[in-house]
C-alpha cells in the first residue's frame, strides 16, 4: 500500500509539472521558471526510475540468491521509504525458511551418510557419472579412496568396475576380486530408478567370502560324516571276517593248523568269508568311484536353446520307462518360443535323474502324474519338474541335496548333488519344495537369453 501511494504521489507531481511547464512554455517574461520547471521534471523523472529500479534490483538479488541457493544474502539495508521494509521483511522470512530448509537437508543427509557408514555393505550411488554417495566398505572393497566420480574409480579399479558396469541397469552377480593378499567374492547387485527425470544407479557389495567358507566348511563336516559312515560299514564286517578267518586256521594252543587238519566245512566258510570280503571290497571301490565321479563334473557348454522343445524331447526320451510304469507326463512352455542359455547334455541328465526320482516317490500311488513346466519370472527361466508322489518330510529336505544323502534303500545319493552342482556351474540354481502325502516340485533356474 506504501508503495503504490509512494509512486502515485510521484507520479502526480510529475504529471503537474509536466502541465505548468506546457502551460508557461514559450512565454518570454517566464523563461527562469521554464528552466527551473525544466530542471525540477528531469530530477523528478530520475528519482521516479531509481525508485522503481531499486524494488527490481533487490526483487533480482533475491530471486537470484534463491537460484543460486545462496541463503547469506540479507536484505535489511535502510529502505529509501518505509513502503520497503513489508517487502524486505517477507523476503528475509523466506530466506531464512530456506535457510532452514537447506540446514535440515545437510542434517539428513550426514547422519544418511553416518547411517550407511556403519553398514558392512558397500553402498554406492551415482547419478550418471557422478557419485553422490559412497560409504566406507565400499571404498575399502573398490579400493579407492575420496573418489567421487565413476570414471576415476574405473581408472584406480578397473576389472571390478567394468564387471559392474556390464550388469547393466538391474542385475546381480557373484564376482571374484584377486589383489596382492587375498581373493575376495563379492556379491553385486545394481538397481536402477528414475528419479527427477535423473538416472539414479545404486550399487551393493557383499564380502561374502567368510559365508562361503562357514558353509564350506558345514558340507566338509557332513561328507567327512558320511565318508566315514560308508568306509565303517564297508570296513568293519571286513575287518571282522578276516579276524574270523585267521581263528579258522590256528588251534585253539595258537599253531598254525596244517592243511591236512582243516576241515571241509572250515574250507566252507572260508570261502563263504572270502566272497563276503571281496563283495564288500568291491561296494567300497564302487562308492569311492562315485565319489570320483562327483568332484569331476565337466565344465558346461552353454548354448541358446528352444526350452520348449528341450523339454519335449526329454519326455520322449522318458516315454517307454514312465509308460511301463503306468505313469502320465505333461510337458507345458509358458511361451513357445522361450529360450535359455545352458548345456543341453547336462540339463539334459538332471532332468532325467529329476524324473527317475519321481517314478520311485510314485510308486504304490494311484493316478500317477509328472508334469515339467517352463516358465519366466523377470530375467529367469524357470523349468519346474512337479509330482504327486509321496513327497518328502522336512527333516529329509535339508539333507537331500547332500553328497551320499539318499531316502531310497540303494541309492547312491549323488543324483541330487550331482544336479545342483550342474546348476551351480551354469550360474543357476536348484531348488525344492515339498509336502508329505500330496507331492515334489524341483526348480531349475536359469538367466534367460
Amino acid at each position: 500500500m506504501r508503495y503504490t501511494l509512494s509512486v502515485s504521489l510521484r507520479v502526480i507531481l510529475l504529471t503537474t509539472n509536466i502541465f505548468l511547464l506546457v502551460w508557461i512554455f514559450g512565454d518570454s517574461r517566464l523563461i527562469f521558471n521554464q528552466l527551473v520547471l525544466g530542471i525540477l521534471l528531469i530530477g523528478q523523472v530520475a528519482e521516479l526510475i531509481r525508485f522503481v529500479n531499486r524494488t527490481n534490483m533487490e526483487l533480482t538479488r533475491f530471486f537470484t540468491a534463491i537460484r543460486h541457493q545462496d541463503f547469506s544474502a540479507t536484505f535489511h539495508q535502510p529502505p529509501l521509504s518505509r513502503s520497503f521494509q513489508s517487502m524486505q521483511h517477507s523476503m528475509n522470512d523466506i530466506m531464512d525458511a530456506y535457510k532452514q530448509v537447506k540446514i535440515e537437508k545437510e542434517a539428513q543427509f550426514h547422519f544418511l551418510n553416518m547411517l550407511v557408514d556403519q553398514l558392512q555393505v558397500g553402498i554406492i550411488a551415482l547419478v550418471d557419472n557422478d557419485v553422490v554417495l559412497i560409504n566406507s566398505t565400499a571404498e575399502r572393497l573398490l579400493e579407492v579412496q575420496g573418489i567421487r566420480n565413476w570414471k576415476l574409480i574405473h581408472q584406480e579399479n578397473p576389472s571390478l568396475a567394468s564387471e559392474i558396469d556390464q550388469l547393466g541397469g538391474q542385475n546381480r552377480k557373484l564376482i571374484e576380486v584377486t589383489n596382492k593378499q587375498d581373493t575376495k567374492i563379492l556379491a553385486v547387485e545394481v538397481t536402477t530408478r528414475t528419479i527427477m527425470d535423473q538416472q539414479n544407479r545404486l550399487i551393493t557389495l557383499q564380502d561374502i567370502n567368510d559365508e562361503i567358507e562357514q558353509k564350506e566348511i558345514e558340507a566338509w563336516h557332513k561328507l567327512i560324516r558320511i565318508l566315514t559312515h560308508e568306509i565303517m560299514n564297508s570296513i568293519t564286517p571286513i575287518a571282522s571276517l578276516t579276524e574270523t578267518m585267521q581263528h579258522m586256521l590256528v588251534t585253539s594252543d595258537g599253531d598254525e593248523k596244517h592243511p591236512e587238519d582243516i576241515a571241509q566245512e572250515t574250507i566252507k566258510d572260508l570261502r563263504f568269508a572270502l566272497n563276503t570280503i571281496q563283495h564288500r571290497s568291491e561296494g567300497l571301490l564302487h562308492f569311492v568311484e562315485t565319489y570320483r565321479k562327483l568332484s569331476r563334473v565337466p565344465t558346461p557348454v552353454p548354448e541358446k536353446t528352444n526350452v520348449r522343445e528341450f523339454l519335449v524331447g526329454v519326455g520322449k526320451l522318458m516315454e517307454e520307462t514312465l509308460h511301463r510304469e503306468n505313469i502320465k507326463l505333461n510337458v507345458a512352455a509358458e511361451n513357445p518360443h522361450m529360450v535359455a542359455n545352458f548345456d543341453p547334455s547336462q540339463i539334459e541328465q538332471v532332468l532325467i535323474n529329476l524324473i527317475t526320482n519321481s517314478t520311485h516317490a510314485l510308486e504304490g500311488r494311484k493316478d500317477k502324474q509328472i508334469r515339467i513346466r517352463a516358465y519366466n519370472d523377470k530375467d529367469l527361466c524357470i523349468i519346474e519338474v512337479n509330482d504327486n508322489g509321496a513327497g518328502i518330510s522336512e527333516k529329509e529336505l535339508k539333507e537331500i541335496f547332500v553328497p551320499f544323502y539318499s531316502t531310497k534303500e540303494k541309492g547312491s545319493g549323488i543324483g541330487l548333488s550331482l544336479s545342483k552342482q550342474i546348476l551351480s556351474l551354469h550360474h543357476g540354481n536348484l531348488n525344492v519344495t515339498s509336502k508329505p502325502g500330496q507331492g515334489t516340485s524341483f526348480y531349475l533356474r536359469f538367466q534367460s537369453v
